[in-house]
């Protein structure tokens, strides 16, 4: 992560951050540390799914946007109650492309974005690794297609993979405004 390349960090204090990033980027293992770093809770927007939208995947269909709809709507009503109660949440969400985020209300106050970034080919090496996942090596350039990396105006926190867990985890809460 370089400097230039950060976000001002915001002055409230976030309440909700999202991992975002393509399959097999570390949204579950990041998000899991992180929340346990802060003293959170993490949510697995795979858990949100429902099960069509797992059964196509599974199949090597990808997602349309209508398919998409109400499980992005579901993570927002969870981003929107950890910020309005002040509990801390964690959320990971692929959150592809800017409409997504933007349905999830993102940028918002009290919320951060997180670009797990990693090459196609780090990528495709962890997701042929991983086992026990509905989402098969197949359907990973539709996700790099999909991919719109988050602009300034989104004021995204961006990580390379390619650090260790525990550092990508150092990394995301230095970007965080202080608690």
């Amino acid at each position: 992560m370089s400097p230039d390349h950060q976000p001002a960090v915001p002055a409230e204090p976030v309440r909700a951050v999202v991992l975002m990033g393509v399959c097999a980027c570390g949204k579950s293992e990041i998000g899991r540390r992180l929340a346990a770093a802060l003293g959170w809770t993490f949510h697995d927007g795979d858990d949100f799914h429902p099960q069509a939208n797992v059964d196509k995947m599974r199949g090597g269909v990808p997602l349309t946007d209508a398919d998409r709809g109400p499980w992005l709507d579901a993570l927002a009503r969870l981003i929107d109650a950890a910020i309005r109660d002040g509990a801390g949440v964690v959320v990971g969400c692929s959150a592809l492309a800017r409409r997504y985020r933007e349905r999830l209300g993102l940028p918002r106050p009290h919320a951060r974005l997180v670009h797990l970034q990693g090459s196609p080919e780090v990528i495709r090496k962890r997701l042929e690794q991983r086992a026990g996942h509905f989402m098969p090596t197949s359907l990973l350039e539709s996700q790099f297609a999909t991919l719109e990396c988050p602009t300034a105006n989104e004021a995204a926190v961006v990580v390379s993979i390619e650090s260790s867990p525990d550092d990508i985890v150092r990394q995301i809460i230095a970007a965080l405004p202080p608690r």
